[in-house]
């Protein structure tokens, strides 16, 4: 039943590197942005290590991946993801084993879960990355969640404001680290993926300054997305603008638990 689950959820994400129809869905992942003190030490481990690969559009670099993009931004100081809101984020890979002894090969940290098909990757500036290995994957390594960590009571609040705010739809998975006792965790679906929570142990800072700084969602159309979280009385935290040489539209929010959230609108490059 799980593994169903697991199967019928990968099948949406496209072979090719980009982001997922939206299908029934009003949102689509888009990208998650990085706060980096090393560009060339994050090129590295997001291409060469993880199977990523870098494109353009306009003057905008993002390393792309099924079903998500990575952008880096340059910082001088940063701490690492964990001790936020936004934990980490997470991929499946085709060949588990692979994957995790080149991590190992190349020096990186690594963290085993119970299952010994899953572990934590920690990249540059302690970005961690949940990977999980399914053997019928029809891509070497897809996009697969975002986890966050609210309080235990807030967990159906959070989860009723990404479907409310965000139009994703309400669901729960199996937790993937939890053999000895196995678990079910909420998550609210959109197209391409899924936004994990699981209760929080201690008090955790918002996301912005982290080293995953911000989760990013595309929509079709950002400007009638910020009239409706308007209708809703969600403050942006900046307004929709163009980025600069290209027909790309941006606005940010932050949700009420400190995670930050970029929405954009035509973020990947066309396809020519």
């Amino acid at each position: 039943m799980k593994r169903l689950l697991f199967l019928a959820a990968l099948a949406t994400v496209p072979a090719l590197g980009q982001l997922v129809p939206y299908g029934s869905y009003e949102t689509s992942f888009g990208h998650v942005h990085l706060a980096v003190t090393d560009l060339d030490a994050h090129r590295t481990f997001w291409t060469e290590i993880m199977g990523g690969k870098i494109v353009k559009n306009g003057p905008l670099e993002l390393i792309e991946f099924p079903g998500i993009y990575i952008m880096l931004r340059k910082v001088d100081k940063v701490e690492p993801s964990v001790g936020s809101v936004f934990d980490h984020f997470g991929f499946v890979v085709r060949d588990f084993p692979a994957a995790e002894a080149k991590w190992k090969a190349h020096g990186y940290k690594v963290e085993p879960t119970q299952n010994p098909n899953e572990s934590y990757v920690f990249g540059p500036d302690g970005v961690k990355v949940e990977v999980f290995g399914e053997t019928s994957l029809a891509v070497p390594i897809q996009f697969f969640h975002y986890h966050l960590y609210p309080s235990q009571e807030d967990i159906p609040k959070m989860q009723e404001w990404y479907i409310k705010v965000l139009g994703g739809t309400k669901g729960i998975r199996p937790c993937i680290a939890c053999v000895a006792k196995p678990s079910w965790s909420a998550i609210t679906n959109f197209a391409g993926g899924n936004v994990t929570f699981n209760p929080a142990t201690k008090n955790l800072v918002p996301s912005k300054g982290r080293s995953i700084d911000h989760a990013g969602f595309e929509v079709k159309n950002l400007d009638a997305a910020v009239k409706r979280l308007e209708a809703q009385g969600i403050k942006l935290d900046e307004p929709v603008r163009q980025v600069p040489n290209t027909n790309i539209k941006v606005a940010f929010l932050t949700d009420p638990w400190g995670v930050r959230i970029e929405l954009t609108e035509n973020l990947a490059p066309a396809k020519h």
